[in-house]
């Protein structure tokens, strides 16, 4: 988790939070939370690197629609990251 931006754990949070979503879905979430809007350009790249990561799993749901979800691997990771934030941030 440490060697990915802030906005790759964002998508994590996003996909993680869903049932297998569209790209479409996990951006306009994403742009409900992030002020400067999210692109397409900026979304797929960084979605294509977490699947090279083993972090996310990419199916087909349609001819024209990808699904994103976490892979075990990338539930453990995000597992990991929470406790760490949860020991310093009592919110």
């Amino acid at each position: 988790m440490d060697q990915l931006t802030g906005f790759q754990r964002d998508l994590l949070y996003v996909i993680a939070g869903k049932d297998r979503p569209s790209g479409q879905e996990i951006l306009d979430d994403i742009n409900d939370y992030i002020e400067q809007p999210v692109t397409h350009g900026r979304l797929y790249p960084n979605l294509d690197t977490l699947v090279e990561k083993d972090l996310v799993e990419k199916g087909q749901l349609d001819r024209r629609t990808n699904y994103y979800a976490l892979t075990p691997k990338g539930r453990r990771a995000l597992q990991r990251r929470q406790e760490w934030v949860d020991q310093y941030v009592d919110v």
